[in-house]
């Protein structure tokens, strides 16, 4: 049965279907990535920024064309996160510019939307590359704009598009050779075709996920709500979010690891619940701090099934039903308020936000004057939300943000353009060096364009690596990589070293990092890293380099033995 137009709540349910499937797929689509760390990401940050615009459309009721856009795109552009779920967040942002605008859907002005959404996604990118999402993107706007004139059954028309979509993701890494050395195509661009398929099934009347039972979950746990409904009356949470994942083991755990991670969780919070056989281990803990519950997850395997619920929202949702939407107003309200009473007093000239994620680092940067550190890195990329609520807790007129990292850059970018009550500069720092460097150099009585200018000249002088492990075999700039091996990232072709002894191979990926001004060797040694490993590290480069100062600072970052620096 052809299908001509789409109302309101037609689109709600393909983008929902759209989602599901994002959601079902999203670790095949970590897989992906082109470089095999143990924290490829880029599946769960496409489904984490498409499911912000779900709980928004979760909110509305009877809507038409235009509430629909709206909750697509704002929840969308606040729940970005990384790079591909920016680009996702811009390309549905362009298509709900011109969606807002109708009564409903037709191949035609369809056609007009994709077009806006393909052209937004670009203008978002400062240096758009060809092999990627947006690549994927352009090629299914331009076949659908194309076959539109003859082919006014949106059925048939998006099954081709997707059909087409699928073979301009197959040419990506034509267009990338580090895809093809990979022997990979671009995620990001299979996301979006993931995402596409979801939809064209709902679009055919297939079903994507079952509906559980009221009260279950799909894995026949409870679900939150009725956990929720059962502590009505006891009172205050004392750990606010419910966090579940399933760490897919890079090997099984020791007795000893197992019982270690379990008392990790403990100190984290509580109902705790950790089942771990040869392959998988399954985590659930209410905690206050998510964040260091995956972190430290990561360092045993990739995650799946990942799942974080506020508690204390749903508690308070579930008792004042849809005044919390009268409150939630008033509160933002209450909270512009105060911050323009603030700034009338009590604002300073400059402050600073910056992405680093272990206690570590966290401490050097507020040794540094930094205002706001947001939890986040590599192995957790902060949303544009997360970036906005940071910004908007520093008290001053302008405010200078460090991504550290570059699939954070964008979000950060993102956030600067969604902030209007003070400036915002990001400084497009990719690694932890380059925005520790940046904030050193910081000149009090320059202004902040002068700061920028030099902070920007500052972190092209900053050369950095880091030391993590592989949890697949490939191939990278020429170098074989199998799994388990220890490589060192960075440098042109994105890997400096590879091998299988950690001292060894950091030896090396310092060794090509030196240039005849390198002054000074910094090691911020990680989590898994004990002190006398990294005393031995540090002593070894004194020894080898006797006109560089080796500095030695405790990061306990994640995932990461060693990021290192030559300045």
């Amino acid at each position: 049965m052809a299908t001509y137009q789409l109302n309101a709540s037609r689109l709600m349910s393909l983008f929902l279907s759209g989602a599901a499937t994002l959601e079902a797929n999203k670790s095949w689509i970590n897989d992906l990535n082109v470089f095999p760390v143990p924290d490829g990401d880029t599946g769960t940050n496409m489904t984490m920024t498409v499911s912000s615009a779900v709980k928004e459309l979760g909110k509305l009721s009877d809507p038409d064309l235009q509430a629909v856009a709206k909750a697509i795109s704002f929840g969308s552009l606040r729940g970005a996160r990384g790079n591909s779920g920016v680009i996702l967040s811009q390309l549905f942002r362009g298509f709900c510019k011109v969606v807002q605008e109708q009564s409903f859907l037709d191949v035609n002005n369809i056609s007009e939307a994709v077009n806006k959404a393909v052209e937004t996604a670009y203008k978002a990118v400062m240096k758009p590359k060809e092999g990627t999402i947006l690549t994927v993107a352009r090629g299914m706007a331009d076949y659908w704009t194309e076959h539109a004139p003859e082919e006014t059954d949106l059925e048939m028309l998006l099954a081709n598009t997707v059909k087409h979509g699928e073979e301009v993701l197959a040419q990506t890494p034509e267009l990338l050779p580090v895809l093809k050395e990979a022997g990979v195509v671009d995620s990001g661009g299979q996301g979006l075709v993931v995402f596409l398929k979801g939809a064209y099934s709902c679009l055919m009347g297939q079903e994507i996920a079952a509906a559980a039972p009221a009260g279950v979950a799909s894995d026949g746990t409870m679900s939150h709500e009725e956990v929720i409904v059962n502590n009505e009356n006891l009172g205050e949470i004392t750990f606010g979010y419910c966090t579940e994942f399933l760490i897919n083991l890079t090997r099984p755990m020791t007795e000893e690891e197992e019982s270690s991670f379990r008392g990790y969780l403990e100190s984290l919070g509580d109902s705790i619940v950790m089942v771990a056989d040869e392959e998988i281990c399954k985590v659930h803990v209410h905690t206050n701090d998510p964040g260091l519950a995956i972190q430290k997850a990561l360092t045993f395997g990739g995650l799946t099934n990942m799942k974080i619920d506020n508690m204390r929202f749903e508690h308070e949702e579930k008792l004042i039903r849809d005044a919390s939407r009268i409150a939630a107003a008033a509160k933002a309200d209450v909270k512009k308020a105060e911050a323009q009473e603030i700034s009338e007093e009590n604002w300073k000239e400059v402050g600073f936000v910056v992405t680093a994620a272990g206690k570590g680092l966290e401490e050097i940067f507020k040794s540094l004057g930094t205002d706001v550190v947001v939890e986040g890195g590599q192995t957790m990329n902060p949303s544009t939300e997360d970036l906005l609520e940071a910004i908007g807790k520093v008290p001053a007129h302008t405010v200078f943000v460090f991504p550290n990292n570059k699939n954070i850059v964008l979000a950060a970018q993102q956030a600067r353009e969604l902030t209007t009550d003070k400036r915002v500069i990001v400084i497009p720092t990719a690694t932890i060096p380059e925005g520790i460097s940046c904030l050193v150099s910081y000149d009090q009585t320059a202004s902040p364009e002068e700061n920028e200018q030099q902070m920007l000249e500052v972190r092209q002088t900053v050369r950095s690596g880091e030391m993590t492990y592989s949890v697949r075999a490939t191939t990278i700039g020429g170098k074989k990589i199998r799994k388990g091996d220890v490589m060192g990232l960075g440098g042109p072709d994105g890997l400096y070293a590879v091998g299988r002894k950690l001292h060894d191979v950091t030896l090396e990926t310092v060794e090509a990092m030196m240039h005849e001004d390198a002054s000074v060797i910094s090691i911020y040694s990680g989590a898994d890293v004990s002190d006398v490993d990294a005393g031995k590290l540090a002593d070894a480069l004194t020894r080898q380099y006797t006109g560089c100062d080796v500095e030695l600072y405790r990061g306990d970052q994640p995932i990461y033995y060693y990021i290192i620096s030559v300045e």
